[in-house]
């Protein structure tokens, strides 16, 4: 008997597990490698949305917790994974600027919205207006994040490689069986792979694909990652991240030519420079309808629970929504009422 089942490794498993073993629970966990989102994001953290310069959803309490849950994991698996690199908005005009040092005269932005104006001194960027600097963030390599995660788990035999099969999934009144496994909860933390399971397919899970391109550009020499149409996001070695799409319609892991030129349509419009493209990657990002994530208890079966709905932002919001399940499920703590999935009850009365 185990205390926890955990379905899915991305980066939801992943903190969900460190608060198991951060409080002596005991856990298994059953992973297939089906759902690419963690391991193809960007991995950036960033406090402020930079279309619009507004404070992200819950972003004050997000980004303290993350970091040091980084820090905590780099010293656990001892590797690399947490980047200081600064954000920079290209501007594309003076009124840019001009809603850009507004939005930082105002109390919640005024810690993440540098109030001085950065000039470009790189020939490859096309930046006339200058950029403006997000101060606190940063980049997590998720990838590697997500292959150390494993290993660790694997040598401890922690970890099932292989696909969850609901038929052999039986619960009881004092908790549930999966094959030779007993334990006293299971929580689902699949991504998009949540439209497959019958006890949360009722949740509007939308899911959105996005594409990702590496390019290797020996002439840019940026350190930090920019911001206009795209993303440029450096990951060393003269490769740089570019992304991302969004599509709402397709529901397939594989890259797309249509997003290839997209990318590097906009990518043109500011870089100045040759590159080489030298991979390209695509996930569906489990996003939901009102833009919360989904974190709570099964409406009727007591033993079974969902952590998912992170969208784009999964490496900020996952150890804060991992300790608000944790809470609840073990001290009765109330999840915050707009990411638990009480709020789609009556979607689920009507299945």
């Amino acid at each position: 008997m185990v205390d926890y089942l955990i379905v899915g490794l991305g980066l939801a498993g992943i903190a969900f597990c460190e608060k198991l073993d951060e409080h002596g629970k005991t856990f298994i966990v059953i992973n297939d490698d089906s759902q690419t989102s963690s391991n193809i994001a960007g991995g950036l953290y960033n406090p402020v949305i930079l279309k619009r310069f507004n404070l992200a959803w819950k972003a004050d309490e997000q980004l303290g917790l993350a970091q040091n849950f980084y820090k905590s994991l780099e010293v656990k698996l001892g590797v690399s994974l947490d980047h200081k690199v600064p954000v920079l908005r290209i501007f594309a005009s003076v009124e840019e600027q001009n809603l850009w040092f507004e939005a930082a005269d105002k109390e919640k932005l005024q810690p993440y919205l540098s109030t001085k104006l950065l000039h470009n001194d790189n020939p490859c960027l096309k930046a006339p207006f200058g950029f403006g600097e997000v101060l606190h963030t940063g980049r997590v390599d998720t990838q590697k994040l997500v292959k150390a995660y494993s290993g660790y788990l694997l040598k401890k035999k922690l970890l099932y490689a292989e696909t969850f099969n609901f038929e052999e999934l039986k619960t009881g009144t004092n908790g549930l069986t999966y094959r030779d496994i007993s334990a006293k909860r299971i929580v689902f933390a699949t991504g998009f792979g949540l439209k497959k399971n019958s006890y949360f397919n009722y949740l509007p899970l939308n899911g959105t694909k996005g594409e990702l391109l590496t390019i290797k550009a020996p002439l840019l020499k940026e350190e930090r990652v920019i911001k206009s149409s795209v993303f440029i996001i450096p990951i060393g070695n003269d490769l740089y991240r570019i992304g991302a799409t969004y599509k709402w319609k397709d529901k397939n892991n594989e890259p797309t030519s249509e997003a290839r030129l997209e990318l590097l349509t906009k990518l043109e419009t500011f870089l100045n420079c040759e590159y080489k493209i030298v991979n390209h990657v695509a996930g569906i990002r489990p996003t939901v309808a009102d833009r919360r994530p989904l974190v709570g208890k099964h409406p009727v079966l007591d033993h079974i629970y969902v952590l998912n709905g992170f969208g784009s932002r999964g490496v900020m919001i996952s150890p804060y929504a991992a300790n608000q399940l944790y809470e609840y499920i073990e001290r009765g703590v109330p999840i915050d009422p707009e990411m638990d999935i009480s709020r789609f009850k009556k979607a689920y009365l009507k299945v």
